[in-house]
């Protein structure tokens, strides 16, 4: 029989995932740094996907579903995914987990898409997914203080380039700042921060698969919606076939599949390398509103695109070592 696969989730990561000593992480022998990008390359593309997939959040909540309900949106898109992920894999967390899984579900889902949600509401365009872009420079501040690992002025820098183009391209002349929609996406970036370097400093339970920990978390963000809904938002909107069909979407693809190949990622990628992937969504979300929208996007708003994306390639080079020859 092949290795267990619960043993191959630190590999990649080692001691920064699982918060031990500060040993270098052991890549296959002698490849250069353009050799071991390139070897993450398919776990990279498959994690891109997530938020890729999440910039149709905005568009989808503006467009198909019923105004003034950011934590009804938040529950179906949580709930109903995380009972089929645990029907399908039968699973259920084990001794501390129970407790972790909870603090993983309330960070990364229970109080991260109400807050997404309503930024996606009150602010325009793709302005809420600007204030998200700062989360790679708070995870890259996290790692220091979760993770052990040194700060990176390289890696920071390159988050405020991203910061900086991400802008260029959501945030046009016109764009009206509500301050209940600013603080609800600087919140949510926070808390999503936090989720996610904690998801890499806690790793995965030896032979849990990534959709049964996804299926733990908006399980566990789910239960916590459900009472907070009712009680903040009253009865449930109705709901007719182009919301149903916007829910359906954001609880199957924006939840269930994205959530799978986003933790499967933290798993095995340097977690700052994860984090700056976050900067797809906002772009993803500014070419969807020029085509669905009649958005457009002109030089600056392509300046923006280009330095955003050159954040996004920079954050995936491994960090120069101290003595390392080419």
């Amino acid at each position: 029989m092949r290795a267990n696969p619960g043993t191959t989730t630190p590999t990649t990561t080692s001691a920064a995932q699982l918060g031990t000593s500060p040993e270098t992480p052991r890549p296959a022998a002698g490849p250069s740094r353009g050799g071991r990008a390139l070897g993450t390359l398919p776990r990279t593309a498959l994690t891109a996907l997530a938020p890729a997939v999440w910039g149709t959040t905005y568009v989808v909540t503006t467009e198909l579903l019923p105004p003034g309900h950011p934590m009804f949106a938040a529950l179906l898109r949580a709930l109903p995914a995380g009972l089929i992920a645990l029907a399908v894999t039968r699973a259920l967390p084990r001794g501390r987990w129970w407790g972790r899984a909870a603090v993983l579900g309330v960070l990364n889902i229970g109080l991260f898409l109400p807050l997404l949600f309503t930024a996606a509401e009150r602010l325009p365009g793709g302005a809420a997914a600007t204030l998200g872009a700062v989360q790679p420079m708070i995870v890259a501040l996290l790692a220091v203080l979760v993770l052990r690992q040194r700060l990176s002025g390289r890696r920071l820098g390159w988050g405020l380039v991203g910061v900086v183009g991400v802008g260029l391209v959501v945030i046009g002349p016109s764009a009206a700042l509500d301050a209940v929609g600013v603080a609800a996406g600087l919140g949510g970036a926070a808390v999503m921060a936090l989720g996610v370097t904690l998801t890499k400093r806690w790793g995965r339970p030896e032979g849990v698969s990534p959709l049964a920990l996804t299926g733990w978390q908006l399980t566990a963000g789910g239960l916590f919606l459900l009472p907070t809904t009712f009680l903040f938002e009253g009865a449930p909107p109705a709901v007719d076939g182009r919301a149903a069909l916007g829910y359906l979407w954001l609880g199957l693809v924006g939840g269930l599949l994205t959530y799978a190949l986003w933790f499967q990622g933290i798993g095995s990628l340097p977690v700052t390398n994860v984090a700056v992937l976050g900067l797809l969504s906002p772009l993803v979300a500014a070419v969807l509103g020029a085509l669905l929208l009649d958005q457009t996007l002109g030089p600056v708003q392509l300046l923006g695109f280009a330095l955003a994306l050159a954040s996004i390639v920079a954050g995936q080079l491994p960090e120069r070592r101290a003595g390392a020859r080419g």
